[in-house]
């Protein structure tokens, strides 16, 4: 396909989304979810910007650049979000103040495998679905299988639903700004510098070892970064209407700054409308299970294996908002490649698969979903939302998020070494 007509269906393709999700939706709420995604959905994207990618850019190129982007927009967002809690009561948020226990370490040990394995996490595999389809289709089965799996023990292993410290707001869990009460603004003051003081010291660290692999002549850098720094000159005098002025506003990749301006921009608007962070992860439990009924399980057996209520399997699928959010993030996605020409090209070049690959990816679904269920969340839901929402277990799981990467690096190059397998380019160019 041409890439003018690419474009052309790509704003038809958003009018429609728009207008379908105005009408058929049935709550203004689930149609602001829409609205997010489609907008975390078009963000990722265009800045081909991924939490995965923080750590098998940084293991398999040497580039930290995405892990530097993420300390700003988590530090950004932590920032902009004491703003809400400032002189309020918190517990009238849906904070994501997760327990400090085994179920944290393991989570994010079994996380960080599995998204070397599959190259993506689980908001990387909703963009993914579009990019690289069979990856993607694999590693989203596999991981609503490990989400539904990990459901009972998440409900009911004390390793994984006490804490072992806790502090005065939230029972079970360590909330910052109950450290630094003293400090005229609630305790946020002190939070949010703690915040700066633990993300800094992430990026010195990023900066020492990227300034190590340079100097050891095995950075490689990555290309999409490449294509971000890049400068443009603009000859041509301004017009509005002009194939110059499109590329610029539709198809030019946005830097990793901007891109975590706008994905930050988009989480702090979901605090401030739904009073939640952002979540991606246990909906894909649900969505196993309902494949579950489809294939002839009872509804009453799937809820009750996984200590959920039936409702949440039987509801309509548009009818919980998280679907909706992730299903905008996979229109987002779309609507990304639409506008830059771009979806055919990428979306062929995702279609190569091996029966090894295969096994590789399911492993990595598998993994990422238990370690969500034991740290309860994924990426966004025990790293960026717990961190932005002033939660101690939100650094800890970065910790060990990146040994659990590095270790399924390491395994994953080892199984790569005879070529019959491939660097999957979304998380790692």
């Amino acid at each position: 396909m041409k890439k003018n007509g690419e474009y052309i269906i790509g704003f038809i393709s958003l009018i429609a989304i728009l207008a379908l999700g105005k009408s058929g939706l049935s709550s203004p709420m689930l149609f602001f979810r829409l609205i997010a995604g489609l907008g975390l959905g078009y963000a990722l994207t265009r800045a081909n910007f991924g939490f995965a990618g923080s750590v098998n850019r940084t293991y398999r190129t040497g580039s930290t650049k995405l892990m530097i982007a993420l300390m700003v927009m988590f530090v950004g967002t932590a920032i902009v979000n004491a703003s809400f809690f400032i002189g309020q009561d918190a517990t009238q948020y849906d904070l994501w103040v997760n327990p400090i226990n085994l179920g944290l370490i393991l989570g994010g040990i079994l996380f960080g495998f599995g998204m070397a394995f599959s190259s993506c996490c689980a908001s990387g595999v909703l963009t993914d679905v579009v990019t690289g389809l069979p990856r993607a289709g694999i590693t989203l089965i596999f991981f609503g299988m490990g989400v539904y799996l990990g459901f009972p023990l998440q409900s009911t292993a004390p390793w994984i639903t006490d804490t072992i410290v806790s502090t005065e707001t939230f029972s079970n869990g360590v909330f910052l700004p109950d450290l630094f009460k003293g400090d005229g603004l609630g305790g946020y003051l002190g939070a949010s510098i703690l915040t700066v003081i633990f993300a800094a010291i992430v990026i010195w660290i990023s900066k020492v070892y990227e300034d190590k692999r340079k100097a050891q002549n095995t950075y490689t850098g990555v290309d999409a970064e490449f294509a971000q720094e890049k400068t443009y000159e603009d000859k041509e005098a301004f017009k509005l209407f002009s194939n110059n002025t499109y590329e610029k506003l539709f198809v030019r990749p946005w830097t990793l700054g901007m891109g975590a301006v706008v994905i930050g921009s988009i989480c702090i608007l979901l605090m401030g409308v739904t009073k939640a962070g952002w979540g991606a992860s246990t909906p894909y439990g649900f969505w196993f299970g309902k494949l579950l009924i489809l294939f002839g399980v009872s509804p009453e057996s799937v809820a009750a294996f996984s200590h959920k209520p039936v409702e949440i399997f039987t509801m309509p699928f548009f009818n919980h908002p998280i679907n909706v959010q992730n299903i905008g993030i996979i229109l987002g996605t779309l609507i990304a490649l639409l506008l830059a020409g771009s979806l055919t090209k990428t979306f062929k070049e995702g279609l190569s698969i091996s029966f090894k690959e295969i096994l590789i990816y399911a492993v990595g679904g598998i993994t990422m979903g238990l370690g969500t269920r034991f740290s309860n969340g994924c990426n966004v839901g025990a790293l960026y939302t717990p961190i932005a929402n002033f939660s101690l277990s939100g650094w800890i799981f970065l910790v060990f998020l990146v040994a659990g990467g590095i270790l399924g690096n390491v395994v994953y190059k080892k199984l790569m070494a005879n070529g019959s397998c491939k660097i999957q380019s979304s998380e790692t160019n």
